[in-house]
């Protein structure tokens, strides 16, 4: 048992309550009959749905009863983790918590406050008779961290409130006020191909930070399947040669930090020396302060029979290498230093019959990110390689003029003596 003695005893005594009740993503149905029972309890109106959602109702206390409703958000899951050694069964058992210094902690398991203790603050608040507030609309989800399963399937039709205060951030003082759409653009080429017998040349490039691809990608981070672009269209303006495969990376929302191409030429050994010497040295001089560790070796095997691509596709995959955008496309005018609007093809890769280009779009404005879409689908119409666009998730936009952000800040500043800081991301929320 935590000590009664805690500040905001009731927020912390719910904290315990729920670290008692197994919640990992997937197993939400106890702790939903949890939050369906605190209703009850408390005489409140509750709605649960098919997703173990459960939206709980409270009417505004005195003097504001018709005040537009507010709406308190927080998710049930949290990420299971544990030391090897602990034993424990997280679909059964709960959490062992104890109080180091002052934090408090999970013996040899993750702690769940990602995000529990939003619930508790939610729970203490509806709870409470002797906070001034208008009609509340709870509202606390499910799988968040399996990726937003609960939210996707909540019906927003059962809510009224048009303000809404999230409480999933690991930072007190900071303030999100904005987030990024986003959407994933598939190109899937049909892969022609012929058979040459040839010397073989494999280049690596290799050592790059790569990074994710919304927050790190203003940090001059080098897409390694762009760079591969340029070293191909290098080679191509002294040797001829045939591709035999080109891969890198795995994940489209990842900056590849490796890409491998395997070429056939009868200069397979010329090619090797040329991107060894002359254009290592040319890009590591160019990119060596924002990529420190960056490395292009190769390898080359004698005459063997290989299947290439025709070069009709090579010399259109090397154009949309040289020739798509990637990284930055637009930075906000809003917010200083947020990145607007980006893309990242994170994904490149050679199949039986087919070349894969996946990209991950986003922007922090929907009307921008369905443009980058259409510049995209210009240049793919034009060299006729087949696409789809798919996985779109809505944009948090900024609001210039937001009285909630203001009321906000100015009551941090008034508890705490301090501005909070005030702070969009480029990634998904």
């Amino acid at each position: 048992m935590l000590p009664i003695n805690l500040t905001n005893q009731r927020v912390f005594y719910y904290f315990e309550q729920l670290s008692a009740i197994p919640r990992g993503s997937g197993n939400m149905d106890a702790i939903a009959q949890f939050c369906v029972s605190f209703a009850k309890e408390h005489n409140l109106k509750c709605i649960r749905d098919e997703a173990n959602n459960v939206v709980i109702f409270k009417d505004g206390t005195a003097g504001y009863e018709k005040s537009s409703p507010i709406i308190l958000q927080g998710h049930l899951d949290m990420v299971c983790q544990k030391t090897p050694e602990h034993n424990i069964n997280f679909d059964t058992d709960g959490l062992d918590l104890y109080l180091d210094g002052d934090y408090i902690k999970a013996r040899g398991t993750t702690l769940g406050a990602d995000n529990g203790i939003a619930v508790a603050m939610v729970l203490a608040i509806l709870e409470s008779d002797d906070i001034s507030h208008p009609p509340i609309e709870a509202v606390f989800t499910t799988d968040e961290e399996t990726g937003m399963i609960g939210a996707r399937a909540l019906d927003a039709n059962i809510l009224q409130g048009k303000r809404m205060i999230n409480l999933d951030s690991e930072t007190e003082s900071l303030v999100t006020v904005s987030c990024a759409g986003g959407s994933d653009f598939v190109v899937n080429i049909p892969l022609t191909t012929k058979t040459v017998t040839a010397p073989t040349a494999t280049i690596e490039i290799s050592g790059l930070l790569g990074g994710h691809s919304g927050v790190e990608i203003n940090k001059n981070r080098i897409n390694a399947n762009m760079l591969m672009g340029r070293v191909l269209n290098e080679i191509k303006s002294v040797f001829p040669f045939d591709v035999v495969s080109i891969n890198g990376g795995d994940k489209a929302n990842a900056i590849p930090n490796r890409s491998v191409v395997t070429l056939c030429s009868e200069y397979a050994d010329d090619i090797c020396l040329l991107v060894e010497t002359t254009l290592y040295k040319s890009i590591k001089t160019e990119i060596c302060d924002c990529e420190p560790d960056f490395k292009i070796t190769t390898t080359y095997l004698e005459n063997s029979e290989r299947t290439v691509f025709t070069n009709d596709i090579k010399e259109k995959l090397i154009c949309a290498l040289l020739c798509v955008p990637n990284g930055i496309t637009e930075m906000s005018a809003n917010i200083s230093g947020l990145v607007q609007t980006s893309l990242n093809l994170g994904v490149l890769t050679t199949n039986n019959d087919t070349i894969v280009l996946h990209f991950a779009l986003r922007s922090n404005k929907m009307s921008a990110l369905y443009f980058l879409e259409k510049r995209l689908c210009a240049f793919f119409n034009i060299i006729e390689f087949p696409y789809k666009t798919y996985g779109h998730y809505p944009a948090w936009e900024y609001r210039k003029n937001s009285l909630l952000r203001e009321l906000y800040c100015d009551t941090y500043y008034e508890i705490y003596g301090i501005m909070p800081t005030v702070k969009a991301i480029h990634a998904g929320l």
